[in-house]
Parts: C-alpha cells; structure tokens; sequence
C-alpha cells in the first residue's frame, strides 16, 4: 500500500534538473542572429523556456550553448539567474550537446529533463505530465510525442504491431514509409540521469549526416531491458520547435492568442482579440477596454479601468488606473498615474512622469518630464527636459527649448503658471508660481510668481501698404 501511494503522488518539480539545448546555429533562420535569440513575443526564443523551469520551480537549470555563446548569455540574463551555462565548443548533435552537461551535474543520480531552446510553447502542465509519467511508470527514459498533419522536419515515432515503442528516425534518415508517419518526438525527454550519461558515451554517429543524435540512446537503454514511456502532448502547439521564419510567426500568433484569452478570462475587454498585440512581460488590469492594432509591448503594465483605443503602441509603460489613451499614440518607458487623458497622436518619450488628472493631448510631444497633477498641454507643443507644477496650462504651439546645440538644460514652470500659445521657452528657464506668459513670446528669462511675461516685438502697422504691395506685384 505504502508504494501504491508513493507512485500516485504528484511528484515534486523541486528534486528534477533540466538541460536546455541552445547550442545550434539555426541555418534555415538564414540570419546573422543564432536562432534561439530570436524575438517571440517580447522575449528571445530561449528565454520562454527558461520562464517555463523557473515557474516549475526545478532543483538546477543547465543550458548548453555553442554559436554565439556570449551573446546567447548576455542575452539571456535577465531570465537566467541561477541558471548554469556550458558550452559546446564543437556541435556535433544533440547527443553530443546534452553529453557536455555532465561534468557539471557530476554526482546527481535523479532525473533529468532535457528540453530544447527552439520549443518557446511548451507549458509547465506538459512538463510536469512528462515528470509524472516518468517517474509513475518506472521508466528509464519518457519522452513527449505528438501527432501533427504535417510532421515534415521532425523525427517520426516508429512503434510495433501492439503500439510499443521502436525507435525515433530522424526524418533525414527515414524511408518514404516512415516519413508518412505522423507522430513525432517533439525533443523534450525525461531520464535518469546516471543510465542517460552512460548511453551518451556509447552513442554511435547517424549513417547519413554523421551527427551523435540524443534520441539514439533509447534503443540502447532499451538493450539494459529499460522501459521507454511516451506522452502524448494533448495541444500539438506545445510541441512545435522553430526552425524558420514562418514558424517563428506562426508561434508568435499563438503566443498572443493565449496571452488575449487569457486576459479577457481576467476582465479586459478587447474589441478585436486577433488584432491586439501584447508581449508575454506585460499585464492589464480589469474592466480595460483595447481597441483594435493596440500594442503593449516590453514589460507595460496597465491598471484598472483604463481605455487605449486604436493604434497605440505602448512599450515599457506603465499606467494607473482609469487612464484614456486616444487614438494613434505612442508612449515608450514613461510613468502615468490615475484619470490622465493622453492623446490623439501624442508621442511620450522615454522618462516621462505624468501625476493625477494630468491632460496631453494631439500631436503632443513630452521627453524626460515631469507634469504635475492637473496640469494640461492640450495640443502641438514640445515638453522636453521640464518640470511643470501642478494646474499649469500649456497653449498650443509651445516648445520647450532644451538643447543649446551642445547639452541639454531643464526648463521649470511652477504651479498654476498659464503659459500662452507659440511660445518659445529658451532653458535653462523658470516660470515662476502663477506667472502669465504673453502668447508668441520668446522667453529667455526667469519670470517671477504672479508676473506678467512679454517677449515679443512690438506691432507695427502700416497703412495701405498691402495694397501697395499688391499693386506693385500686378495682383488686384
């Protein structure tokens, strides 16, 4: 009874090390990138599997690397804490590949997962079905399989007259019978660890491309009389590695199906779930509306209640609650708090922090600046390196100048300040508390709380002289 029970627990994620091979270079990517740093969604392609160990909670991660080693590491940083990198100086195949793991994972004698850093769909549900039926099963290797209507590219899962398992064929090294085969290994396997190394070093190269191939070990843990389990992957999707740029597109389509129900199962509305784009670090609060072609890219997060409508990319943003985004906008690393109005067509730049209440509106230029709370730039008006008080009001055609041609200099305006229409503000600059600013003025002076600023030329009319001018150029 004890070992009945002992089989039927769900087994601990925390005991199993994983080896992630990231070494190949990905010639059908035809690119100068190796392919495993491949964008997906926001992330390299590898870094989804690394997001998948982490989740699991797994006792070590190793990744193999080889093409583009230190940039693969690089690269990978910011989802590789604790994550330990090994290289395969020489890439002879992927036997070869999870054979260089071993020195590092000298002296652990439990299982291992080997995953690939080309399967960015892969979920912790079927991992964590592979690990169960591994270790239920008894099984000395168990690897995950799945059944696909066009399997061109992938090993085929040859099995016998009663469906036991035979062998993997590469499909390089198949027969035209067992290329219509359609079950394949989708490369994602579970061993122990000690009887993988030894099968390892006995691997012998294919017949036709001469590489040491990891699924070659089966047959030879097959001949010590080891059982070889297999899981079906209920979703084919999850199997599917990435090999070229169609296949990379068409991961990134499912990545975003999932990440759209997923949100609109937690509360957001969005209008035309196929045409919304959000990367996999970004989040949205509840009872949001997203209007169709919205973007949010990078690490942007949006809180409750808040509308973007259509057009609008958003990187590295972050919104508070009840935020409206019009149309057309552009907002890149900026912070905007609670009922702020952005828009139509207004670009944040890098930097930027909105308070409560604050309005932007169209063709709104704002940089590295800080806008206090209630304040408005209604329209076509540069903000740039400014700091502006509170209930400060911006008229339309004001820049900012900022830049001397040599260094950047701050403007400040201070709170309830009017600053009026096609007005030039030569920083370093401030306006003083409650200070008016004449409408097409130059100012290049500090003006005081409460004063009245005036930094134009004087008008001066002259009579009749349209009409000379006019009759002088033969026009009535």
């Amino acid at each position: 009874m004890a070992s009945a029970k002992k089989a039927n627990e769900a087994p601990s994620m925390r005991d199993l090390c994983a080896i992630i091979m990231a070494a190949g270079q990905g010639t059908r990517m035809h690119s100068d990138l190796v392919k495993v740093l491949h964008p997906l969604n926001g992330l390299p392609m590898a870094a989804h599997v690394l997001e998948c160990c982490r989740r699991l909670g797994l006792k070590r991660t190793v990744m193999v690397v080889g093409h583009q080693a230190d940039r693969v590491r690089e690269a990978l940083a910011p989802w590789a804490d604790g994550v330990e990198f090994v290289l395969q100086a020489e890439q002879r195949g992927t036997a070869h590949a999870v054979l260089q793991a071993e020195a590092t994972l000298q002296g652990y004698a439990g299982d291992v997962l080997v995953l690939s850093g080309d399967v960015p769909l892969l979920s912790e549900d079927l991992v964590r079905r592979l690990a169960a039926t591994h270790r239920t099963s008894g099984a000395m290797a168990t690897f995950v399989t799945a059944r696909l209507a066009d399997p061109t590219g992938y090993g085929r899962v040859l099995r016998d007259r009663r469906g036991a398992f035979r062998a993997i064929v590469e499909e390089v090294e198949a027969t035209p019978a067992e290329r219509r085969v359609r079950e394949i290994s989708a490369g994602i396997f579970c061993f122990r660890a000690p009887q993988l190394f030894a099968a390892l070093r006995r691997v012998q190269p294919s017949t036709v491309k001469k590489e040491l191939y990891l699924p070659a070990v089966l047959p030879l843990l097959q001949k010590t009389k080891g059982r070889i389990a297999t899981v079906l992957a209920e979703d084919p999707q999850e199997a599917l590695g990435i090999n070229t740029r169609a296949e990379l597109a068409a991961a990134a389509a499912v990545l975003r199906r999932r990440i759209v129900e997923r949100l609109m199962a937690e509360g957001v509305t969005c209008l035309d779930p196929g045409s919304v784009y959000v990367s996999s670090l970004s989040a949205v609060g509840r009872d949001t509306t997203l209007y169709p072609n919205v973007h949010l890219e990078g690490r942007t997060v949006i809180g409750t209640g808040c509308t973007i409508h259509a057009g609008c990319r958003l990187r590295d943003a972050r919104l508070g609650h009840r935020v409206t985004v019009l149309d057309g906008c552009v907002i890149q690393d900026s912070d905007i708090a609670d009922d702020c109005t952005l828009g139509p067509y207004a670009h944040l730049r890098p930097g930027n922090r909105l308070k409560r209440k604050v309005k932007v509106g169209n063709f709104v230029e704002v940089k590295k600046s800080v806008i206090g709370e209630g304040s408005k730039v209604p329209h076509l008006t540069y903000v740039g390196d400014a700091m502006l008080g509170e209930r400060v009001n911006i008229g339309a055609g004001t820049i900012t100048c900022n830049y001397d041609g040599f260094a950047k200099h701050q403007t400040v305006i201070e709170d309830e300040a009017f600053i009026g229409s096609n007005t030039s503000l030569v920083a370093p600059l401030k306006i003083g508390r409650g200070a008016i600013v004449a409408a097409g003025s130059a100012i290049t002076q500090e003006v005081p709380p409460d004063a009245l600023a005036f930094g134009r030329a004087t008008q001066v009319n002259k009579e009749g002289r349209a009409a000379e001018i006019r009759k002088a150029k033969g026009k009535k």
